[in-house]
């Protein structure tokens, strides 16, 4: 089974057209390979590849207001299937839908983004609208 790394061009596209005004917070599940899948064959662990494509993206992310404003260990799946396992979990925030896309865009960021394409077997990017924190669910 292929896992999920970049977005289609149809849900980028809707992630574009609700251009709601204030922040927004990306959930990132990933997935690493054991082995980068780099095209050009060159040799590096799922792991390296990701950091790679975190120090190279970091300028761009900062520069536009992006933040990690959580980030925890994967320990358990309690519900939802039991195989399923995520190597990082976090969540970024940023200013804008805007801002997010300007990142896309970026020719910096584009290149960095090929170290995440050979390093993610599998992952989810959810959308949020940032909300209060309290005592309670729901």
């Amino acid at each position: 089974m292929t896992g999920f790394v970049d977005p289609t061009k149809e849900i980028f596209a809707a992630f574009r057209a609700d251009d709601r005004p204030g922040p927004i917070h990306m959930l990132n599940l990933v997935r690493l390979r054991a082995r980068a899948a780099y095209p050009d064959g060159r040799e590096a662990t799922g792991a390296e590849a990701y950091a790679a494509y975190g120090r190279e993206s970091a300028p761009v992310f900062a520069a536009l207001g992006g933040a990690i404003v959580w980030r925890g260990r994967f320990e358990l799946m309690l519900i939802g299937p039991e195989a399923e396992r995520w190597d990082l979990c976090f969540i970024a925030a940023y200013p804008s839908v805007a801002a997010f896309a300007a990142m896309i865009r970026d020719p910096v960021y584009r290149e960095a983004v090929k170290h995440r394409q050979a390093a993610v077997e599998d992952s989810r990017l959810v959308r949020l609208a940032p909300g209060g924190a309290g005592a309670g669910f729901g």
